[in-house]
């Protein structure tokens, strides 16, 4: 099992339309064939300064390949994630 995580925070302001396109897009990752225990989460803890995080996993190596080369996945980092995310922190993790 392979648990994809990012935490991230959006140029739009809170609350916006902008800000609530972003995230129904985000969501419609979660169809994208190997994608299970899809989230959308919004941060709570001051120790940061992300907003917002992603977490799903996928059930090996091969499911989270495929869900990188997705077109819906590729489509969506070029055309929405490249130009409406200020920063963000990609972690993966798979079982010890």
């Amino acid at each position: 099992m392979i648990r994809h995580t990012v935490v991230f925070r959006l140029k739009h302001p809170v609350g916006s339309a902008e800000e609530k396109a972003f995230h129904d897009a985000a969501k419609a990752l979660a169809a994208i064939p190997g994608v299970e225990a899809f989230e959308l989460l919004r941060e709570v803890s001051p120790k940061n300064d992300f907003s917002y995080g992603i977490s799903m996993e996928f059930a090996d190596q091969a499911a989270y390949d495929g869900y990188n080369t997705h077109p819906d996945h590729v489509t969506f980092v070029r055309d929405r994630w490249m130009n409406e995310v200020d920063d963000f922190l990609e972690v993966d993790y798979a079982p010890m």
